[in-house]
């Protein structure tokens, strides 16, 4: 399929959201910026929306809310104007928990240990 990843930008995008998962954010952006700078087109603006999410977690853990809060809106609008990638992530379900979170951290209602979603891998393991 036209746009599709390579089996190792695949293998990457599967390490980076494993690392996501787990919360090892800075890790995960690591992983998915290898990716990112093979990607071209709606892979790279899907990379990097993922890339930005990852910061603005591993920012909210570090107590920088502003940046979290920037990142997320930049992650997320990038992933809501069509640069998803549907079949690797249920990005729909991520969406929907995130897409509230950058104005709830900026009225000071989400704390440091508020607890990241898991994102979904779609393609067979």
């Amino acid at each position: 399929m036209p746009g599709s990843f390579t089996p190792e930008q695949r293998e990457r995008v599967r390490e980076g959201i494993a690392l996501f998962n787990r919360g090892e954010f800075f890790e995960c952006h690591e992983v998915l910026e290898a990716a990112w700078m093979e990607a071209s087109g709606g892979q790279k603006t899907f990379l990097q929306g993922l890339i930005q999410i990852a910061v603005a977690f591993y920012h909210l853990r570090r107590s920088n809310f502003i940046g979290s809060s920037r990142l997320l809106r930049a992650g997320l609008e990038k992933l809501s104007q069509g640069a998803a990638q549907p079949e690797i992530a249920d990005l729909e379900a991520l969406l929907k928990t995130l897409t509230p979170l950058p104005d709830e951290i900026q009225a000071g209602k989400i704390s440091t240990a508020w607890p990241a979603p898991s994102i979904r891998w779609q393609l067979p393991t």
